[in-house]
């Protein structure tokens, strides 16, 4: 069964350039099970979440797909899943996701939390930083642009609307945040590790670039949050 979907999301995702191909629901999956373990999860139920989290991504196949579910459902439907294991699956993707937790939506489930949490750690560490340089090259952004900074308190609406202005403004608005957003103890540990990877980087990469007020400015912010 998880092979059958795999294929058929690889079918999908395979020409991907956005960060949220393969080589994302693979890690994904690996460190969604291994949560999974610790958490006492339904581990089917955690896999077919995994798999299927970002085929009918709003960014990718529009917001009726990303509403109704569309790409989830038919591949569910195609490999034979029993109606109960839909519904579950269903009611977590239709609460992952960055955007949706803006919107104040969050899994209640614990396989639902356990791979939204494995999904916004694969948006930290060093994976993350490569991800957001990808989108945002995707979109035709910089990495930095050193004369624009982050929106502040970014709405949902905001955040759906438009590609943020460069990698590092993407990092502000979004990536340092999703620590502070993991709903499971072994999310807790494992995005701490990679949020400290992220904020390294911009130590460095400001440091690198001689931009003081940007090294001010991620001080500011990190005592804002702490």
């Amino acid at each position: 069964m998880i092979d059958e979907i795999k294929k058929q999301v690889n079918e999908l995702l395979m020409n991907d350039n956005s960060g949220h191909g393969m080589e994302h629901i693979n890690r994904v999956l690996e460190l969604s099970l291994r949560f999974a373990k610790v958490e006492n999860a339904n581990k089917d139920i955690v896999a077919l979440i995994a798999l299927l989290h970002d085929v009918d991504d709003y960014k990718l196949f529009g917001m009726d797909y990303a509403e109704n579910l569309t790409n989830a459902k038919k591949i569910m439907n195609n490999c034979n899943i029993e109606k109960s294991m839909q519904e579950q699956v269903c009611l977590a993707l239709k609460n992952i996701g960055y955007s949706k937790r803006l919107k104040g939506c969050c899994p209640t489930t614990i396989e639902g939390k356990v791979v939204s949490d494995a999904d916004m750690c694969d948006a930290l560490g060093v994976n993350g930083i490569l991800r957001v340089y990808t989108y945002s090259m995707k979109n035709g952004k910089p990495f930095f642009d050193k004369n624009i900074f982050p929106i502040e308190n970014i709405s949902a609406d905001n955040y759906t609307r438009k590609c943020a202005d460069s990698s590092v403004c993407h990092i502000f608005e979004k990536i340092l945040k999703l620590k502070d957003l993991m709903l499971t103890a072994s999310g807790k540990e494992e995005a701490m590790d990679r949020h400290k990877i992220v904020v390294d980087i911009l130590y460095h990469l400001f440091a690198e670039e001689n931009v003081p007020e940007w090294t001010e400015y991620l001080d500011n912010y990190l005592k804002r949050k702490y």
